[in-house]
């Protein structure tokens, strides 16, 4: 089975929106290129446990559940 944590981008769009910063600004304060807060956005890249905690502080007071996905591949071949 494998994991992947994703961005909520309609989430993340709203509380950027709501205080007033671009995806630019986001990336700033979280510490990163906007390039790479860009592929997160798309879905292209998923954020490291690291900037999973970054992103969180930028838009406290929004958790985790808030402001990601996870998601689950069901393929493999353990039975649970």
């Amino acid at each position: 089975m494998t994991i992947r944590v994703k961005l909520n981008q309609a989430a993340v769009l709203r509380a950027i929106a709501r205080r007033n910063m671009s995806q630019n600004m986001l990336a700033i304060r979280a510490g990163t290129s906007s390039g790479y807060i860009s592929q997160i956005m798309c879905g292209t890249r998923n954020p490291s446990p690291r900037m999973r905690e970054k992103l969180q502080s930028v838009l406290a007071p929004l958790t985790f559940d808030d402001i990601f996905i996870i998601e689950e591949d069901g393929n493999g071949s353990n039975n649970e």
